[in-house]
């Protein structure tokens, strides 16, 4: 199944890499590839994993646009930022 997920905070590559590290990390998930720009995530995986997916996304500070608000989209924002570092020093090495 074909799962395209808009989300909120995705700023860079390194957002890209630690989203693609972590969801293909989840079991029945085949591959995921990210539109930096338009901030869509698309995951191909097996039926059933849509709120698995969401939650891991929010997880990591990249929830599905309009699903958070005030105290929680500011958390997910700052994870996000973590997110992004983390990624861009992996990707570096």
């Amino acid at each position: 199944m074909n799962y395209e997920i808009s989300v909120e905070n995705i700023k860079c590559g390194g957002c890209a890499g630690t989203i693609v590290k972590k969801i293909n990390a989840i079991d029945g998930v085949e591959n995921t590839d990210v539109e930096i720009e338009a901030g869509i995530v698309k995951i191909n995986a097996i039926d059933g994993l849509h709120e698995s997916l969401l939650a891991c996304l929010l997880k990591m500070g990249y929830p599905e646009k309009g699903s958070t608000e005030g105290i929680a989209a500011a958390k997910a924002k700052a994870k996000s930022f973590v997110s992004c570092a983390v990624g861009k020093f992996n990707t570096e090495k």
